[in-house]
């Protein structure tokens, strides 16, 4: 009797830590490429390659921009630059991810703006070709667009 409750006892500790290792487990990125590359045209700001990273919670998503060929004009402090990112939806129409979020950036900075915040749904294929970027600082809007397809290709969301 006293070995069936040590029994017992051992595999509810092993299920408790099973479950508990499920709960505190990272989750699974849900968006394929985790990253893209494109080239973007800012007008007379500049242009060159950048990096789009995408991150997936469900519905919600984020986007990331970074570019050492875009540059800072000027110093901005961290969540200075009004941001839409608008991605092309292959199934039609688009997405937007919006948001204020970058780190502070020294004149001559690369360019970094997100998370940018968005919605998708499951099975949404979204590509930077076709869309715009558009940053709002101090009241001048950038608007930069993808000179061609995003590498290795789309985003697709589960």
């Amino acid at each position: 009797m006293r070995a069936t409750r040590i029994t017992s006892g051992a595999a509810m500790a092993v299920g408790a830590l099973a479950v508990a290792s499920l709960a505190f487990a990272p989750s699974a990125l849900a968006v394929t490429p985790q990253s893209a590359t494109l080239t973007a045209d800012c007008g007379s700001f500049g242009g060159g390659d950048a990096t789009l990273t995408a991150t997936q919670d469900g519905t919600s998503a984020t986007m990331t921009l970074t570019s050492s060929a875009v540059t800072a004009p000027i110093a901005l402090s961290a969540d200075s630059i009004s941001s839409t990112l608008t991605l092309v939806k292959a199934s039609g129409g688009t997405t937007d991810f919006t948001g204020t979020k970058n780190p502070a950036m020294a004149a001559g900075d690369p360019v970094t703006v997100g998370p940018l915040s968005g919605t998708v749904a499951s099975g949404d294929s979204l590509e930077a070709f076709g869309g715009s970027l558009k940053m709002t600082v101090f009241g001048i809007t950038i608007t930069c667009t993808a000179t061609g397809p995003q590498s290795p290709g789309p985003f697709v969301f589960d």
